[in-house]
This record gives structure tokens, sequence and C-alpha cells, in this order.
């Protein structure tokens, strides 16, 4: 399994790919919507994690241009906010939101559930 984690906070993403890789789970990490796109047109993810609020490209404008480079990609939302504006989004775009910050056992779960690869990946 590969993952794309992107959000703005480079110690958050830096963090969480390193723990990622403790569970044996191969993370990359962007902090910008132009970094993230380009890794996606070099590498193959299954699944992104998205910051909702981002500066220049959101999240969500972001999840939809990373799908048109990798159509079988999944995404989950991460939003330091929890407005129910960013919920809405997230039920319109089928995918889950968690708030953040985010328990790192309950984002893997949430990544094992969204892959359908179980908890043992």
């Amino acid at each position: 399994m590969r993952i794309l984690l992107v959000d703005d906070e480079r110690d958050l993403v830096a963090a969480l790919a390193e723990r990622f890789s403790f569970r044996g789970i191969d993370a990359d990490f962007a902090t910008s919507g132009d970094d993230a796109l380009n890794m996606a047109k070099e590498n193959a993810y299954d699944l992104a994690v998205l910051d909702v609020k981002m500066p220049k490209i959101s999240g969500l404008e972001l999840s939809k241009r990373l799908y048109r480079i990798l159509p079988e990609m999944k995404c989950i939302f991460l939003t330091g906010h929890g407005s129910a504006l960013d919920f809405e989004a997230g039920a319109s775009s089928g995918a889950p939101y968690l708030v953040k910050p985010v328990n790192i056992d309950l984002l893997v779960k949430e990544i094992h559930k969204v892959l359908g690869t179980g908890e043992d990946g």
C-alpha cells in the first residue's frame, strides 16, 4: 500500500509519514497541492490523505485533480476546523473526514477500511 499525505503543515505530514513507516505503510508527503499533483504523475498511490484547508488549492479541489491522474485512488480528508461545511463537502465527495489533531491509530484504521485491506494491511 502506498499513500500520499498532503498538508501545508510540514511537521505534521513528515511525522505522519514516519509513523506510517513504523506500521509498514509506504507514505510520501507534500506540503502543497502543486507538489502533490507532480508526485501523483510520477507515482501510483492507493490513497491520499488531504488537508481540507490549504493555500492555493483546497483539499477538495486537489482530490478532483488527483482523481484525473489516478482514477482508482481513494481519499481521506483531514480538517482542523470541523465545520458543518467541511463535513457536508465530505459527505458529497463520499470520502471520510477526520478532525485534526488526528489519532494515528484511528487514521490507520480508516485507511485500511477505505482500501478494504483489513487491519493487518
